[in-house]
């Protein structure tokens, strides 16, 4: 194999899981906010939280001048290869820090992330 600092980069995560789990870490968080921790501009993420809210996987109620999101339970992957996992696992890898053992579930008790 060659060198492969000339291929394409890619990740791992589509940027409608890093928008829904920067979300879910802080149910509260701009919009704006959302777009520079996912390196994405705004109008992106006001698209994919439309289409998360359209699937039925977010929510969200206006407190004051801001939004604050509930993401539903149960929610499952909508790929076939995936959809018999709950995206609470996703979620969960990425809320509890390295050792942690935290969870989506415990996180909603204590941050308002709740299923609505």
């Amino acid at each position: 194999m060659g060198d492969n600092s000339g291929d394409r980069q890619w990740t791992f995560l589509t940027n409608h899981a890093r928008v829904l789990v920067v979300i879910a870490r802080d149910p509260g968080v701009r919009l704006r906010d959302v777009a520079t921790a996912c390196v994405v501009t705004e109008r992106t993420v006001q698209a994919i939280v439309a289409d998360l809210e359209a699937a039925g996987y977010l929510t969200h109620a206006r407190e004051g001048r801001r939004n604050r999101y509930h993401l539903a339970s149960g929610m499952r992957f909508r790929h076939p290869l995936e959809g018999d996992h709950e995206i609470t696992g996703l979620l969960d890898l990425f809320m509890a820090a390295p050792g942690d053992g935290g969870s989506v579930s415990r996180a909603a008790a204590n941050d308002g992330v709740g299923a609505s």
